[in-house]
């Protein structure tokens, strides 16, 4: 979940390092921290809190290395601290590391290196790691003809003592100007510019100095110096590197004339949707097409069951996409939260299709996941929208968003790519068996209607500010919905708790009896999605209920429904649609009211407490 940052070059490090870090945050920040290598010395500046305040020290350090590595941190081992913030430097002060992931075994490794004389200063396993870098390197003989690898092989065997997960990046006083790095289940990736070499975690560091990439895989290493770059494995075995291409610039991740990164991904949904499903109907269009799925229509047909797999708001989408392929495919599916079915030995059919959700293409459950599918035999699906991305990479085949970057925690335009994909998905199934031509067309047009239904929903962003101000105090809230709404009352609820922290649940409208109704009150709002449809009159009696209990609701229904009098507090109307897309359109309101709940409440919208975009640990 931190945000990692190296540079080799012949510019100032620390201005492009900050620079990278800012765009990281993201990913972290509680602390941050840089390093950089001048000659044989290791100049360390780290500070707990924002990015901000390594920034205003650094402008007082006046750094001029050229090489350097930094740190933005989420914390897992240790408090927020100054010492607990990285870089950290090993006891006989050769190395400096900045780390991302959990290294398991790290309580035995300390105790080892205690033994042997080796001092800890922070709480962290990664000074840890630091130091068992140093042992292995101060063990390693010093031979005219191994001279030049023995950093990159101190910190080869290192990484074959320990468990867990790292995306890593080392110096060393003996090789300066160099930079050594690794990855195992955290993302790490290369960006190639002219004359010099950034090593990120994330594309959107870099990306302003070079679009020219190498995805790092699980078990490589690479050896950055002011000249060229070469990876090896763990095994010791050379990889021939391969660049790809980033097809985003640096101003997409810019917040532009919005207050918050939040706020403007809410608004880029209509052209998020667009080039979601851009390229992907049939010519004849009734149904949709897939190009990296790597399965045929024909094996397609012979499956019986799906199963998803994803973690928070991409498992609302799953929910979502299983009420779908029910609905119009007729085949089952089953969905479970990605940490939990690692662990589970469920039973499942052999023609079964797996598909596994994630934006960032990184969420370590999710990928586990993955991993455990394949282990026993399943051809797994991917959707997600990082390409280069691990989960990308490890699937048999799948599905890109095509949303561009998504820099707010809170999920909102990933979270609504995948449902239309979901959507997609259903359609594409349900063709292959008995949805007819002229449904499939319907279906299709319904598709390519939702940017512009999704524009007419943003246009209630005003009267949904004014509805947040009378909302913005209370500290509870309960969001209900049915059928494929339900989903979204509880991707509503985690949209208020990440940003606001008002407590918020989302329940099955129907469901209230059974005993969440007794947290109905005055000072208990509900959100209630109503949309006319067949169990529209259900919904209403279920609002009924808690108006007798005096709850105040805020009702989301579509355009032409009649509400019976005085039964909401609050209406919000979004466009009528068809059923396939009507959950890409309510997610609308829900995000706007949320994020205009957190405004109000002095919330920092972009940057929630304890919380990071990308959840690359266990």
């Amino acid at each position: 979940m931190c945000g990692i940052v190296g540079y080799v070059g012949k510019q100032n490090a620390v201005t492009i390092i900050l620079e990278g870090l800012k765009r990281l945050e993201y990913r972290g920040y509680d602390s941050a921290g840089v390093c950089v290598q001048k000659g044989r010395k290791l100049d360390l500046l780290k500070k707990a809190g924002r990015v901000e305040n390594l920034a205003k020290a650094a402008a007082q350090h006046r750094f001029t290395a050229t090489t350097g590595i930094g740190h933005t941190r989420w914390a897992t081992h240790g408090g927020v601290t100054d010492a607990n913030a990285h870089p950290h430097v090993s006891s006989d002060g050769k190395f400096a590391l900045i780390h991302n992931g959990v290294i398991e075994n790290y309580a035995q490794i300390k105790a080892f290196l205690a033994g042997r004389g080796y001092t800890f200063k922070s709480e962290t396993d990664t000074e840890v790691l630091c130091n068992l870098i140093a042992y292995h390197y101060a063990k390693e003989p010093v031979r005219a003809k191994s001279r030049q690898t023995r950093f990159v092989e101190s910190v080869r065997k290192t990484l074959r003592h320990v468990e867990g997960t790292y995306g890593i990046a080392v110096l060393c006083v003996d090789f300066p100007g160099q930079i050594v790095g690794s990855r195992k289940a955290s993302p790490l990736i290369l960006g190639v510019g002219e004359h010099e070499y950034i090593l990120a975690s994330d594309a959107s560091a870099l990306v302003s100095r070079t679009q020219n990439v190498v995805y790092l895989k699980d078990g490589e290493i690479v050896h950055l110096t002011p000249e060229s770059f070469s990876i090896s494995t763990l095994d010791q075995a050379d990889v021939s590197p391969v660049v790809d291409k980033i097809h985003w610039s640096v101003t997409a991740a810019d917040m532009g004339k919005y207050a918050h990164f939040m706020e403007k991904e809410i608004f880029e949904q209509p052209a998020a949707l667009e080039n979601a499903m851009r390229g992907r109907f049939a010519a004849d269009g009734s149904t949709a097409q897939f190009g990296g799925l790597n399965i045929t229509p024909g094996e397609f047909r012979d499956l019986e069951r799906f199963m998803f797999c994803a973690c928070g708001t991409a498992w609302h989408a799953c929910l979502v996409t299983e009420h779908l392929i029910e609905r119009f495919a007729r085949i089952p599916v089953e969905v479970d939260y990605a940490s939990e079915f690692r662990y589970r030995n469920s039973p499942l059919d052999p023609r079964t299709l797996f598909f596994v959700m994630s934006q960032s293409g990184e969420t370590i459950d999710t990928l586990a996941a993955l991993r455990e599918a394949k282990r026993k035999g399943y051809r797994v699906m991917a959707v997600n929208n990082v390409v280069g991305s691990s989960i990308a990479r490890e699937a048999d085949g799948g599905i890109y968003q095509h949303v561009g970057p998504e820099v707010g925690v809170a999920s909102t335009k990933a979270f609504t790519s995948q449902l239309l994909i979901g959507a997609m998905i259903a359609l594409y199934v349900a063709r292959m068996r008995d949805m007819s031509f002229s449904d499939g067309v319907t279906y299709v047009n319904a598709l390519k209607g939702v940017p512009e239904l999704v524009r007419q929903a943003l246009q209630q962003a005003p009267k949904i500010k004014a509805i947040a101000r009378r909302y913005a105090q209370y500290h509870d809230m309960l969001f209900l919905g049915r059928l494929s709404l339900f989903p979204l009352a509880l991707e509503g609820a985690l949209k208020l708790k990440e940003i606001s922290y008002i407590h918020a649940e989302g329940y099955p409208a129907a469901e209230m009896k059974h005993g969440p109704i007794a947290l109905v009150s005055e000072k208990c709002p509900s959100v209630f999605f109503a949309p006319q449809g067949e169990i529209f009159n259900k919904i209403v009696s279920s609002m009924q209920e808690i108006k007798a209990r005096k709850g105040p609701i805020i009702a989301i229904t579509t355009e032409g429904a009649e509400l019976p009098k005085g039964v909401a507090d609050d209406v919000i109307h979004i466009p009528a649609c068809h059923e396939a897309v009507l959950p890409i359109v309510a997610a609308i309101p829900v995000q706007l009211l949320s994020y205009y709940i957190a405004v109000e409440r002095g919330c920092d919208v972009d940057k929630p407490r304890n919380l990071a975009k990308s959840v690359t640990v266990e």
